[in-house]
């Protein structure tokens, strides 16, 4: 294990993240906030322990497998500690294991948030709150690789360590390169719809820091009512569209650069994906139209504004969904457990790993039928290898195991079964909000801090794809290494 490699990427990161802090500690200075020196003091901690690091070690570029899973798994804790430090020096969270909770919620996209009065904050942590959803987004690391090529190390390693899906593949050969284009493309999404906002009546603070939760599909707002404090339309579908857009492998948008539009249109998981949306909001339209009529375009407003926020597992809300009907409450507690395509900034199983899993089904009634037949798992005309078919029905059944620990852990503190059941997805699937004590209109505050501990690492597994926690958990990583 070459800890020197280790140690250099994590200072690099930590330094990187002290810089991030800057666009924090503009807005905290413009509305002239005493949480300007909660921030510096987070900044300059971070830069006394990461620039050390990061010259410690002149080691190997060269970075194997272990080492990535090292760094991307250590990467994030130790981001998200340093993260946690203004909700934690400025008292807006007093407790750290508060702010530690929250600050995982933001860099994994989950938005489960234990503020009980949002709006208390000052505008500079809630800036910062909802930073944390962009940064995490594409994936931290990455986003390192895109801006300091120069701590090299083998990036695609790391990329493959911390990205979302069963396959990661470069875009162009090298991986800074590929790292450059994923995050242009997401800057530019960024941007859009920060434009699109403004022109719906937010002011850039607004719009900005909801931008930040649509295109990381984080979900974490400025308002108690979420996205459901705007009563505006316009502003409810511009977020919509940006969460569904969210929720698409972003090398899909290199091929619509490329001009590759027949990629696009044969993508057989953006078809799935669609589909899956499509037929959720049309389903839960017509039942919470049959259920409390009233008018049909808010309505459809809602429930499409739902759909999108649960399946590419951002949490906005702009209703209460526990209010309606058990049919329209079971087909979002489904789409919990969808989440976005492979690539994307979306959480949960991801579309890919479901038509994998469709396919398995389909394949093994066949075989029933006819026996002798060979009948290949193939995705957009490439036949799986058995490695990554296995690597799918591991993750599932993994995914479903971690489920039911976390259900029986929550349930010695006493909660429902529902609430159980949900808080546990909700957080392994980075969406934030449930059912039962974890509605949309509650939060994770009267959790014990055991049970924020453990949701925390629910969070941190989801986001790194299970296995690359899981993997460091396991003693026999540790004595192989030696």
């Amino acid at each position: 294990m070459n800890y020197g490699v280790i140690i250099r990427v994590l200072g690099s990161l930590l330094v990187f993240k002290g810089i991030m802090l800057l666009p924090a500690i503009m807005v905290s200075f413009l509305y002239k906030e005493a949480a300007v020196s909660s921030f510096l003091l987070t900044v300059g901690l971070t830069l006394l322990v990461g620039i050390p690091c990061m010259r410690l070690s002149h080691s190997s570029r060269k970075i194997k497998t272990k080492e990535a899973l090292v760094i991307v798994a250590g990467g994030w804790i130790v981001i998200s500690f340093f993260g946690a430090l203004p909700f934690y020096f400025s008292g807006s969270i007093p407790h750290l294991m508060d702010a530690f909770f929250e600050a995982v919620s933001g860099f994994t996209t989950t938005g489960a948030t234990i503020l009980d009065d949002i709006e208390a904050l000052p505008k500079g942590i809630l800036f910062w709150r909802s930073f944390t959803h962009w940064l995490g987004g594409m994936g931290i690391l990455v986003l390192t690789l895109a801006i300091l090529p120069a701590i090299g190390v083998g990036g695609f390693q790391i990329f493959k360590a911390e990205s979302p899906g069963p396959i990661s593949d470069k875009l162009v050969p090298k991986m800074h390169q590929t790292a450059t284009i994923l995050y242009t493309a997401y800057f530019g999404m960024t941007v859009l719809q920060t434009i699109l906002l403004m022109f719906g009546g937010l002011d850039l603070y607004e719009a900005l820091t909801h931008t930040f939760g649509t295109v990381g599909t984080g979900g974490f707002s400025i308002y108690n009512d979420s996205a459901g404090a705007y009563d505006s339309a316009y502003v409810q579908w511009v977020i919509t569209v940006f969460m569904i857009a969210a929720g698409v492998n972003f090398a899909l948008y290199y091929e619509l650069y490329r001009k590759k539009i027949g990629n696009i249109v044969e993508n057989t998981e953006l078809r799935l994906y669609l589909s899956l949306l499509i037929t959720a909001m049309l389903a839960l339209f017509i039942s919470i139209q049959f259920q409390q009529g009233g008018d049909w375009t808010a309505n459809l407003r809602h429930t499409s504004f739902q759909v999108a926020s649960i399946m590419t597992t951002t949490g906005y809300t702009t209703a209460d969904y526990e209010l309606w009907s058990p049919f329209a409450q079971s087909i979002i507690f489904f789409l919990m457990f969808i989440g976005g395509c492979a690539g994307s900034t979306g959480g949960g199983i991801k579309v890919i790993r479901i038509l994998v899993l469709f396919k398995l089904v389909k394949r093994q009634i066949l075989k029933v039928l006819h026996p002798r037949a060979m009948v290949p798992i193939q995705i957009q005309g490439r036949m799986l290898q058995a490695d990554t078919i296995a690597s799918v029905t591991s993750f599932a059944i993994l995914y479903i195991l971690i489920l039911t620990g976390g259900m029986f852990v929550l349930s010695i503190e006493g909660l429902d079964l529902v609430s159980a059941v949900s808080a546990s997805a909700a957080t392994l699937g980075n969406i934030g909000p449930g059912f039962g004590f974890i509605g949309p209109t509650q939060t994770y505050s009267e959790f014990s801090y055991v049970s924020k501990g453990v949701l925390s690492l629910f969070m941190l597994m989801g986001r790194l794809e299970l296995f690359t926690v899981f993997i460091l958990l396991t003693p026999s990583f540790w004595r192989e290494s030696r």
